[in-house]
């Protein structure tokens, strides 16, 4: 009776399953089954995508965690503009196919002296930074000098070495006419410098070797040291010019052109006494505008010596730097040990205090060529690398020097 009754009510019972009767007296059960079956159905394609991609997700984090972050590409435009250049010269220094590097704007065979092209290519971005990154932190006058780039065969330095004279005035009274400072022009001509590094052509065809670090680092080297040795000793004929070339005086009657001295008091050493004065004398020799970024050189023989200087109270007079990049001091000055300054000996110069910067310029083209000679040295291949650089003293009141002498 209750069944007829919901029946003719048309309402479906909730707890009973549905026959094709059913299905039949009542028309929406057809559409609940169905979307209920289409919603299962979608659950199930959904649930296989998630897992699809977690898998792919995971296979891809396996892959980048496999990969060195130097082997990936370059993510900047600036990087991706270096490296066509990086392997055509890669590819010239492995087999001396320079295919690559004719179509180049680097690319040059000038044979002028005009412009520093001696034959050969210029070294990659990467490579030649690194190098110039090698020169500057080795214990070389370069360090602490002036050092700028130029273009062309010479660099002029314009020197104030005069005071602009002044006086004083009243309201009425006429004001006189002072003195005029006066200008010299100190010219730097750039001389070459070159290094001829040598490998087997069977080294350079492994391709785990790496060409470009060993290259800048053999070229580094011997650059390093024969700028250090002319930076100091140079004659000026073919290279630079030291800072010990000059016309060396008594501080007393020091004049622009040469270099003033403080001597030691003895006649091969340091003053058996008091030794310790002639620096004290060395430091104040400079005029306060100076030795506010002053500095000495000396070398490492010089430096032990120094080392041992105590003053009136038993205290030492050198300190080592409280960093690891911190360089020593000496008198509250940075020190710069340079091999190539002479040993404590008789009328040697062994101590330079000074301005750097402004005492000493070095002039240099930002520019540096590989030629490539498989023939020469076979089975050996020579890379000739040049540079062309060059050195003076443009401040001679920047700089005071100690002689290890009497007077």
């Amino acid at each position: 009776m209750t069944e007829t009754k919901a029946r003719a009510g048309g309402v479906m019972p909730a707890a009973q399953t549905l026959t094709g009767q059913d299905m039949a007296a009542y028309p929406g059960a057809e559409v609940k089954s169905a979307l209920a079956g289409f919603m299962n159905a979608f659950r199930g394609f959904q649930d296989d995508v998630k897992q699809t991609l977690q898998q792919q997700d995971e296979r891809l984090t396996m892959l980048d965690r496999k990969q060195m972050t130097y082997a990936r590409p370059a993510l900047s435009a600036h990087a991706e503009l270096d490296v066509p250049h990086k392997k055509a010269f890669g590819a010239y220094l492995r087999s001396g196919d320079d295919d690559g590097l004719r179509g180049l704007v680097l690319e040059g065979k000038a044979m002028s002296t005009a412009v520093a092209a001696d034959g050969g290519y210029l070294v990659d971005p990467q490579t030649a930074d690194s190098i110039r990154s090698m020169l500057v932190s080795t214990s070389s006058l370069r360090a602490i000098a002036n050092v700028v780039q130029i273009d062309a065969t010479s660099f002029d330095v314009l020197i104030d070495r005069s005071e602009v004279g002044s006086g004083w005035a009243t309201e009425v009274a006429a004001t006189a006419e002072t003195a005029t400072p006066t200008i010299e022009r100190i010219s730097i001509k750039l001389h070459e410098l070159s290094a001829m590094p040598k490998a087997s052509q069977r080294l350079l065809d492994d391709s785990a070797f790496d060409v470009e670090g060993w290259l800048a680092g053999k070229i580094a080297t011997r650059f390093i040291r024969a700028e250090a040795s002319a930076f100091i000793n140079g004659t000026g004929v073919d290279q630079p010019k030291g800072i010990l070339l000059p016309t060396k005086v008594a501080n007393a009657s020091w004049s622009w052109g040469n270099i003033g001295y403080i001597p030691t008091g003895a006649a091969a050493d340091f003053a058996p006494t008091n030794s310790v004065d002639c620096i004290i004398s060395l430091v104040y020799a400079l005029t306060a505008d100076y030795r506010a970024n002053a500095s000495f050189i000396m070398n490492s023989k010089t430096a032990g010596a120094v080392r041992k200087m105590k003053d009136a109270d038993g205290r030492f007079m050198w300190s080592d730097g409280l960093a690891a990049a911190d360089p020593s001091r000496l008198m509250g000055y940075p020190v710069l040990i340079c091999e190539d300054m002479p040993d404590i000996a008789a009328n040697a110069y062994a101590i330079a205090f000074g301005d750097f910067k402004a005492a000493y310029t070095i002039a240099e083209r930002p520019d540096l060529r590989i030629l490539r000679d498989p023939f020469s040295a076979k089975p050996n291949v020579l890379f000739y690398a040049s540079k062309r650089v060059g050195g003076d003293v443009t401040d001679f009141a920047a700089i005071k020097l100690l002689k290890i002498a009497v007077s």
